[in-house]
């Protein structure tokens, strides 16, 4: 008989079973008390714990596309330079954060251990700069100027600057082409900003922490098209910073390349030009004051009248773009923004406000047209108009008796248009306005694109300002308290006036509109909307949006976005007034017109020039020189602050870029070899199969050496371009 159990099993086997089956018990006991103590217990410990691993990325700064003139020639571009980088994460590793290996790396770049260390600390709201406000893990530039001895001190000593990087890196750079800065119009690069990053994070480009945006200029206008796509590698690292692995990568895409309208030869004789009228203005002595004028600005405009594109834009005192490329100093800034500054980062083109003098008077005498008056009528030119016990005279011309508009702007007549603007006034019926006045003198302003921005492709353009009856209101109603509390009457000039304004300074009155008939009083405009209007008298009519910009070009060359001219309306007269408007601008520059002393031997018969001189006065300052001119291609203004009368101290100026675009010499003579750009520049730079364009040769313009009068020629070279 067996011994063994039903079940088939020894007491010594189910005995190890029972040990089994508890050991599995206490096992499974025990990990699901770990469990708990992990996810339970202290779950949001360990939560925290893990949030510490997570993903950095480290970006690849795309090259930037460059900004091209209409030939091709750079005006920005980039260029290999050193740039010492330090990694963070790296120094943070070691016992002193890396102190000694930044000390030693100061020693080797010539620079200060803390300017070193200030460098590489990241910004907060309590760390002034210099300080770095990108990624902790992305390599944070120490210098971009490093020498190639110094860079080979740091590679071959790598056991010495763990960390340390020495890399050949592509920096924006602004070339000036023959000395061509184009400062305001180019603009500048900074850092952008959290602000910046958080306001563009949705859109279809947002920024990243290491980009570099434009500030001003086209820069900033085409920064999306220009600034590409980052190269961006993520990591994955731990709450001590200690990278893991690399979880994806996206290469970069550079920038698109901007083609503009600008050509650098005719920007660089602009500039010259405008530099030197100014220069030659303080030689000058202002027999009013007694003194030398200041000219302590300046601006001017070169446009293609048939389609608004801009040849050249200069502004005086203008600065150098390089400053600000890999972060600009103290000492530096102070310079371009301080109170003695004269502030050269405004582009007194579109930014510079002033009353334009007799340059208005196409407005007004078009407004005329638009009340009823003949533009060949007769009107009585006076040497001075009487309004009670006030006179107000011609500053430019004596009288000359009976005259039509087209020689009031040939003699630049002030009586004329000032009899025509106040009789309008009254028409309207004065300080007590008619509910169905016309104003034509202001509305015709408005029409022209006055008071308003012309649409140029550059940020931050002004509006300037038409002291119409609603200007006047809204002006009194915000300054009426501080008036009244200043005014005293029998006062000083000053308290006399802020009492006369107290009490009726929401009205217009008549010597407003006569001061506004000759572009006097309280308005302003800017240099780009006088060129706009002057040059929609050139095509015929048609207000152009000013544009710089010209075409976006992919940066393999295949794909070209051209930017099309547009227009914002037309001037609001006839082709019969502007007929007659052009033929009296044409006997500006004849015999007996105020432009005829500053083109003596002008070739009228090929190149026909239309001028108009102001001089416009300023309350506590000198006079500020206006000149806008217009040939069938080109329209050019000029305006010099306190520089003197229109033609004094802007007509030489614009008359030697006028020669240098045509290729003439001061008698007449067109030599087509030396011309610059003798018609407006068709068609865009030739693109390589690589997606480079092509850029020609470019030399300095040299003027062609004037005569003596024996018929030789003396020797001459280019105007001097920097004090």
């Amino acid at each position: 008989m067996s011994n063994i159990p039903e079940t088939g099993r020894t007491p010594r086997v189910q005995t190890r079973l029972v040990i089994i089956q508890v050991l599995v018990v206490s096992l499974l006991l025990t990990l699901g008390g770990r469990l708990w103590y992990l996810q339970i217990r202290n779950g949001d410990e360990y939560a925290d714990e893990a949030n510490g691993n997570h993903v950095q990325r480290v970006v690849q700064p795309a090259v930037r596309g460059a900004i091209l003139d209409a030939r091709g020639v750079p005006l920005a571009d980039n260029e290999t330079r050193l740039v010492v980088s330090a990694s963070r994460t790296e120094l943070m590793k070691m016992k002193d954060d890396g102190e000694a290996v930044l000390t030693r790396l100061a020693g080797v770049l010539g620079m200060e251990p803390k300017e070193v260390m200030d460098k590489v600390r990241l910004c907060n709201a309590e760390t002034p700069q210099p300080c770095w406000n990108g990624s902790p893990y992305q390599p944070i530039p120490v210098t971009d100027e490093a020498t190639t001895q110094q860079a080979l001190q740091i590679r071959e000593r790598s056991e010495d600057f763990p960390g340390i990087t020495a890399e050949p890196t592509a920096v924006r750079r602004y070339p000036a082409p023959v000395d061509a800065r184009t400062s305001q119009v180019l603009g500048y690069l900074s850092p952008v900003t959290d602000e910046e990053i958080q306001k563009a994070k949705d859109t279809d480009s947002p920024y990243l922490r290491s980009d570099q945006v434009g500030r001003s200029g086209l820069e900033r206008t085409y920064d999306k098209e220009l600034r590409g796509q980052a190269g961006v590698t993520s990591y994955e690292v731990d709450k001590l910073g200690r990278v893991m692995g690399e979880s994806e990568s996206d290469p970069g895409v550079p920038g698109s390349n901007l083609v503009t309208s600008i050509d650098a030869r005719v920007q660089a004789v602009a500039e010259a030009e405008l530099h030197e009228a100014m220069k030659t203005a303080r030689t000058q002595v202002d027999k009013i004051t007694g003194r030398p004028y200041e000219a302590d600005a300046g601006a001017v405009v070169v446009m293609e009248s048939r389609t608004g594109r801009v040849i050249a834009m200069a502004s005086q005192p203008d600065y150098d773009p390089n400053s600000w490329v890999g972060g600009i100093s103290a000492k530096d800034y102070a310079k371009l923004t301080g109170k003695d500054s004269n502030y050269p980062l405004l582009n007194r083109a579109i930014q510079g406000q002033a009353a334009p003098g007799s340059i208005f008077k196409v407005v007004s005498a078009s407004a005329a047209v638009r009340a009823g008056h003949d533009f060949n009528d007769r009107y009585n030119c006076s040497s001075s108009y009487s309004l009670g016990s006030r006179s107000f005279a011609n500053f430019e011309s004596q009288g000359h008796g009976p005259i039509t508009l087209g020689e009031a702007l040939k003699f630049s007549c002030n009586t004329v248009f000032y009899a025509l603007g106040h009789q309008e006034w009254k028409r309207d019926g004065g300080i007590k306005p008619k509910k169905d006045a016309h104003d034509w003198f202001y509305r015709t302003a408005h029409d022209f694109g006055l008071g308003s921005e012309t649409g140029i492709d550059l940020p931050n353009e002004v509006t300037g300002r038409i002291p119409d009856r609603q200007w006047k209101k809204d002006f009194w109603t915000a300054n009426k308290d501080a008036w009244c509390k200043q005014g005293k009457k029998g006062g000083t000039y000053v308290e006399q006036i802020a009492y006369e304004n107290c009490l009726e300074g929401n009205q217009l009155k008549a010597g407003d509109s006569i001061n506004f008939s000759i572009g006097q009083g309280d308005i302003l405009v800017t240099p780009i909307q006088m060129a706009t209007a002057y040059a929609a008298i050139s095509n015929g009519g048609t207000l152009y949006d000013p544009t710089i910009g010209k075409a976006v070009i992919s940066p393999d060359g295949k794909k070209i976005t051209e930017i099309p001219p547009t227009s914002h309306g037309r001037l609001p007269i006839g082709k019969k007034t502007i007929a007659d408007l052009d033929k009296g601008l044409l006997s500006v520059v004849g015999p007996g017109g105020t432009a005829s002393w500053r083109f003596g031997g002008w070739p009228q018969d090929k190149i026909p020039m239309r001028a108009k001189t102001g001089t416009a006065q300023v309350y506590g300052k000198q006079t500020t020189s206006w000149f806008a001119t217009y040939t069938d291609d080109y329209t050019i203004v000029m305006t010099i602050s306190q520089g003197g009368t229109g033609s004094g101290a802007s007509g030489p100026a614009v008359r030697n870029i006028y020669e240098a675009m045509y290729g003439l010499d001061e008698q007449g003579n067109q030599d087509l070899k030396r011309a610059l750009l003798p018609a407006p520049q068709k068609g865009l730079p030739k693109i390589s199969s690589d997606g480079t364009i092509d850029a020609p040769e470019i030399r300095p313009y040299v003027p062609p050496a004037p005569k003596d009068g024996t018929g030789t020629e003396v020797l001459a070279g280019p105007p001097a371009r920097r004090d």
